[in-house]
């Protein structure tokens, strides 16, 4: 690990919007800034804010730029939260992951959301174990699904957990088996290893690589070049990059950055992850938030005191959102976030 050159203490502020305010999730809620590079990056003076609480456990958080709102799921409750400022948060959509008419366990609902060129909610459904497409306004929401990627060869994915569109409308995806009622050891797995795929805007579907333990969150670069893919296994809790090939697919892999050593210490695994301007990944991993070169580096922690499990750009591109646990936060950045 690089040498401890700060750790700034950040204050947390609670907002209110029509409910009742929540009281901060810990004292531990920090800037750890590790290289000066971070400061271009995050104010000194940021402050990490706490917007909700009382979930049990919050995912796959997106900015609607033209509702100014974001949305998140709440996996276990099989639904989606729209929290907006000064309105605070309500029921989005329910049910969001699972349509079935038998009663099961484990982790049901959406987890990955995203928007596809025409505006449309994208989820990557943890109980019906596929991708799919709402057929409905975003601005009048209805459980109503169009699935886009349900089988490859003919086996049902796992559990399709977070995914990314590259420019030319092909869907990147990751596919462990967290959504699964048991999991890896579940009888109903059929695919027998954890997954990176790709769907094309025709339709087709295909393998990228089948050599992560557990792929989770997943980004490209600023010119989609490469692609990044966050683990989420205690014993080798790493982002790994790829090179995207023309054709789109990948090849030399690579370790980008090594957590194992933190797993243990700080809550929080390998997660969801979400790229700036300039090619810098903020990616959920053990305390929260690490803000990683483009080469690497890790430039510092946004500490959450929480087990984090993904972010997101919003506002005007510099207002970081995150979902830890049962909290919605959100510091502000000097950084900008693709796509804005």
């Amino acid at each position: 690990m690089s040498k401890l050159l700060f750790v700034g203490l950040v204050a947390f502020a609670v907002v209110t919007g029509g409910r009742q305010t929540p009281p901060p999730p810990s004292n531990d809620m920090r800037i750890e800034r590790l290289d000066p590079a971070l400061d271009r990056l995050i104010a000194p003076d940021a402050k990490i804010e706490v917007l909700a609480q009382g979930h049990d456990w919050t995912e796959g958080p997106l900015w609607i730029k033209q509702g100014r709102y974001l949305l998140f799921s709440d996996i276990p409750k099989n639904s989606i939260y729209r929290w907006k400022e000064g309105e605070g948060e309500r029921l989005y959509l329910q049910p969001s992951g699972y349509t079935g008419k038998e009663p099961r366990g484990g982790e049901t609902g959406s987890n990955g959301l995203l928007v596809d060129s025409q505006g449309r909610l994208v989820l990557c459904q943890h109980g019906d174990r596929r991708m799919a497409r709402m057929d409905a306004p975003l601005s009048d929401p209805k459980p109503n699904f169009t699935p886009l990627a349900v089988r490859h060869q003919g086996k049902r994915f796992n559990s399709p957990n977070d995914a990314v569109f590259r420019s030319n409308g092909d869907l990147y995806f990751t596919d462990p088996a967290y959504g699964l009622e048991k999991q890896w050891e579940d009888p109903l797995r059929e695919i027998p290893f954890a997954g990176v795929y790709r769907r094309t805007a025709a339709g087709e579907i295909s393998l990228l690589t089948s050599d992560m333990t557990r792929p989770n969150g997943v980004a490209f670069s600023p010119d989609e070049k490469r692609l990044y893919v966050a683990q989420s296994d205690e014993k080798a809790a790493i982002w790994r990059v790829f090179d995207v090939k023309p054709d789109g697919t990948i090849d030399n892999g690579r370790v980008l950055f090594d957590a194992t050593s933190m797993v243990g210490a700080r809550k929080g695994l390998p997660d969801g992850l979400k790229i700036d301007t300039d090619g810098n990944l903020w990616a959920t991993g053990p305390g929260g938030v690490m803000v990683l070169s483009p080469e690497g580096k890790h430039l510092g922690t946004i500490m959450t005191g929480q087990a984090t499990s993904n972010c997101a750009f919003g506002d005007d591109g510099r207002t970081l959102y995150m979902t830890a646990d049962d909290y919605i936060m959100r510091v502000k950045v000097k950084a900008k976030g693709m796509g804005f």
